[in-house]
């Protein structure tokens, strides 16, 4: 879904601040109605966690997103904003960006642009059918 290892700087906040192409089932089969998408980087000391990307609503048909791009609805990142928000992290060690997609069986789980990461994933609890997860690696 996801380089092993993001080097393109375009990714990151002080680049372009674009999101990553990603790629997931071509045939979600018939209990699919939506997707959800999260980035989430664990190695932030901040909060115990970082959230960079928070989707929804993201229609069965869709498999792909491609760089720069978004597809559904955005909830809120931990940057207090919607939309994708790149990594940032201080200088040093690697951070470990998990790309996390969520096949759902109900294609409005009920959230709206003010939604985070966390609320999200407590909305989704019941109707998550598969979910695939990526890691992507950055280091400033």
């Amino acid at each position: 879904m996801v380089p092993d290892l993001i080097t393109n700087d375009a990714m990151g906040r002080n680049g372009k601040n674009l999101s990553p192409e990603l790629e997931w089932w071509r045939d979600p089969g018939p209990l699919t109605k939506s997707y959800a998408l999260t980035a989430w980087d664990a190695d932030a000391p901040a909060r115990g966690g970082w959230w960079h990307w928070v989707l929804f609503d993201i229609p069965p048909q869709t498999h792909r997103i491609t760089e720069g791009q978004s597809a559904g609805t955005s909830g809120t990142t931990s940057f207090n904003s919607t939309g994708y928000g790149g990594p940032c992290p201080p200088p040093g060690r690697v951070h470990h960006y998990r790309f996390t997609v969520y096949a759902l069986n109900v294609a409005h789980i009920g959230a709206d642009f003010h939604t985070t990461g966390p609320e999200l994933l407590a909305k989704m609890d019941g109707h998550v059918l598969v979910k695939g997860v990526t890691v992507g690696l950055y280091k400033r």
